[in-house]
């Protein structure tokens, strides 16, 4: 099976290029920030506050995705909750939890457990780094702080969010730093990681960058295990 791992910080359109680029090469795509969301959305709605109370209701919670017409769902116990963990709110949540180690073990062997079944995209924080050290691809995609929070600010629009781009900026600079000094699997490029700034690309030249960049990877493997 082939796994490629997509890093990078918030709004740097990891989600929606990885989407487009696995559509392309018939891959299962994973969000993993999508089941971190779900978590901080169970813990907002159960008002927790800590890591301990949090830790004692992981295995209670009922979390799927399925793969409904090619399309990602996140579900959290029988509820479709695809569109309600995509908030500012459940962001900021999704950031604190993200770095409880009992979280991250909780999410661990799902996430390995899709790669092994199938030819996948995944991204997120450490997937290079932590849940698929072995990925044959490995690419961190990144943009500018200003072209970060403006993607994400048009994003939240398109849904009807009621937010301002201030509001944006200030998320994604909090996240930025939550993400970046956490304990536990800190947002990093791994040591193998090819780093893609794509702040001066619309989002079909990031696709082709993407796209030829694993294509260009798989290729050289490819040969290397014919000589």
């Amino acid at each position: 099976m082939i796994s490629i791992a997509i890093d990078g910080p918030a709004g740097a359109g990891k989600s929606t290029v990885a989407k487009a680029v696995s559509k392309k090469l018939s891959y299962i795509y994973v969000d993993t920030g999508a089941l971190y969301r779900v978590i901080g959305l169970y813990v907002v709605r159960n008002e927790f506050t800590d890591e301990e109370s949090i830790k004692k209701k992981l295995n209670e919670i009922k979390l799927s995705l399925r793969f409904i017409n090619g399309e990602q769902k996140v579900f959290l116990f029988d509820e479709d909750v695809s569109d309600k963990i995509r908030t500012p709110e459940i962001s900021m949540s999704a950031s604190k939890v993200s770095a409880f180690l009992s979280v991250r073990k909780f999410l661990l062997n799902l996430q390995r457990d899709l790669a092994k079944k199938n030819n996948i995209i995944m991204d997120g924080r450490d997937i290079g780094t932590v849940i698929l050290p072995d990925a044959q691809v490995k690419i961190f995609l990144t943009a500018s702080l200003e072209e970060r929070s403006k993607r994400r600010y048009r994003e939240l629009i398109e849904k009807n969010c009621n937010v301002t781009y201030e509001e944006v900026l200030n998320d994604i600079i909090k996240r930025d730093y939550n993400d970046s000094n956490r304990p536990v699997a800190p947002l990093k490029p791994a040591t193998d990681a090819v780093i893609l700034d794509t702040s001066n690309y619309n989002f079909k030249e990031s696709v082709d960058l993407v796209l030829n960049l694993i294509k260009d990877k798989l290729g050289k493997l490819d040969n290397d295990e014919r000589k």
